[in-house]
């Protein structure tokens, strides 16, 4: 029987590439952005024959994200697997630059968000006492980056930290959950850091890898969880 998935932020970068790859590896996938126009983009690149629901929405609507998620798990016949997926930063990072409004929205999209997210599929899974959470955290919420950002750092280890809850909380529930914490990845919201060189992103992770390493995180057999996956660019 294919499982079903669903990614947020799918409309670009790793969630777009997530999408290619558990379609190609026979999942349903349900597939989460704000634009419809973007969704639509990525499923149309999807390989032939693949089971494709496409639900816009935005992560920090509480009550959409939970009717989303019902509405998934009736179209898939359950709701076995999500990449919380969404997030982003902004130009302003630094104590510096205290920008109270884009930081607020970083906290709203990447914590509360993905909270939101995490709270929606509870009850399927809950119900199926199956079910694998991966969220896109970063490097940064594993260490300090200056890079990063305060308020993007503080809300990827927030993140990171309500992953392990889940852990301890739900996998008596059958709820396993990994935060994947990868270094610089190659997709556009690196374009927002202060300086950014484009050279530079052949030498980063790139969007497939981080989808390859969701793929196997979710294929992982039951009965162990993968706490966290730090992924870092080999040092040339």
């Amino acid at each position: 029987m294919s499982k079903t998935v669903w990614i947020t932020g799918a409309g670009s970068g790793i969630g777009a590439a997530m999408a290619q790859a558990f379609a190609a590896a026979g999942f349903r996938t349900a597939l989460t952005a704000r634009t419809e126009e973007s969704l639509d983009v990525v499923r149309d690149g999807l390989p032939a024959g693949a089971d494709c629901l496409i639900v816009p929405g935005d992560v920090t609507d509480r009550d959409g994200m939970a009717a989303a998620a019902g509405r998934i798990a009736d179209w898939g016949d359950g709701l076995h697997v999500v990449c919380n997926n969404a997030g982003l930063n902004i130009p302003k990072r630094d104590w510096a630059d205290l920008d109270w409004d884009s930081w607020d929205r970083v906290l709203q999209v990447n914590l509360t968000g993905a909270l939101n997210v995490i709270a929606a599929c509870l009850p399927a899974m809950r119900t199926q006492q199956d079910g694998v959470m991966i969220h896109t955290s970063s490097w940064a919420g594993r260490y300090h980056s200056t890079v990063s950002g305060v308020a993007y750092g503080a809300s990827k280890h927030a993140l990171s930290d309500i992953s392990a809850s889940l852990n301890d909380q739900e996998g008596r529930n059958g709820i396993r959950s990994t935060a994947l914490c990868p270094a610089e990845v190659a997709t556009p919201l690196l374009a927002k850091r202060p300086g950014f060189d484009q050279s530079s992103l052949a030498r980063m992770i790139q969007p497939e890898d981080m989808a390859r390493v969701a793929l196997f995180v979710a294929q992982t057999q039951p009965g162990i969880v993968l706490n966290e996956v730090v992924v870092s660019p080999v040092r040339r």
